[in-house]
């Protein structure tokens, strides 16, 4: 198998026994040396504080490179902006620049603040204002933004990003290698060069699943469908599908030429590990 690197993504707990299950999943996954691994922030900013948090016990107590997203919603110019300087002093250098979702909802509609970075591309450029030395990460869709009425309009978008100083864009999660790899050729016909990381989601919940994609906008292949349903409540079985589907999908991507994947954990190891197990063919023992 082709060399392959990795990084994690993670949301801030709600509770002490949220906080419990994380600490519980980043002790099996920072053994297994990911390139880094990312925060996220809540729809509307709302999990701020705890992002914050989450991201500096990282920093001061693992040996794990994190990565924090930020939003432009629900805060000033001047709020983000002194958030960006306390990660920098604080040590961090990477940052996931995202336009976020509405307060209230992920599928409301979005409203820039007069006083706020209005896009992700504004917030890239902010954060390359206060550090040309930073790391930026931003989104890409390899089905277009809900919100896109066509590629055009989405690649300028992507462009805008570039232009103010993004260093590599991060994909929405989708279910077939083709899907990535036609959206990797309209960026190269459109001129744009940007390093793309594939988001691969490993959400045994298929309902959970299922909702996400129709948010975002993600179609769902009539494979996992039927298969997910021949599965039902058997949590087990479910489990093994996504692990079985996120290998296949990760196998046809490294033969298209893809060097590095970005696993959405929904904060647990056990499935990220058997998929890298599975496409390394290392056995880790260790944490396993």
């Amino acid at each position: 198998m082709a060399k392959f690197t990795y990084s994690f993504e993670f949301f801030p707990p709600k509770t002490e026994q949220a906080a419990t299950r994380l600490d519980a999943a980043l002790d099996v996954l920072e053994k297994l040396s990911p390139e880094y691994v990312s925060i996220t922030y809540g729809a509307g900013g709302t999990t701020r504080e705890r992002t914050f948090k989450t991201v500096q016990n990282i920093l001061l107590e693992r040996p794990i490179t994190p990565a924090t997203h930020l939003t432009c919603v629900n805060a000033s110019r001047a709020e983000i902006d002194e958030i960006i300087q306390e990660y920098l002093d604080m040590g961090v250098n990477h940052f996931v620049a995202l336009r976020g979702d509405p307060p209230g909802a992920v599928d409301g509609t979005y409203a820039p603040r007069s006083d706020g970075y209005a896009f992700g591309s504004d917030l890239v450029g902010g954060i390359r204002n206060l550090s040309s030395g930073a790391k930026i990460s931003v989104s890409a869709y390899p089905e277009r933004h809900p919100e896109s009425p066509n590629w055009q309009i989405e690649l300028e978008n992507l462009k805008r990003k570039i232009d103010a100083g993004a260093d590599n864009a991060i994909t929405q999660f989708f279910f077939e290698a083709k899907t990535f790899l036609r959206f990797r050729e309209r960026v190269a016909s459109a001129g744009l060069e940007l390093p793309i990381i594939p988001g691969i989601m490993l959400q045994p919940n298929f309902q959970g699943l299922c909702k996400m994609s129709a948010m975002c906008g993600v179609d769902v292949p009539n494979e996992w469908a039927y298969a997910f349903e021949q599965a039902d409540e058997d949590k087990v079985a479910r489990e093994a599908l996504i692990i079985d589907f996120a290998t296949e999908l990760v196998r046809d991507l490294i033969v298209g030429g893809v060097e590095h994947f970005h696993f959405y954990t929904l904060n647990t190891a056990p499935i990220v590990v058997k998929v890298i197990e599975n496409l390394s063919g290392v056995r880790y023992k260790a944490v396993s």
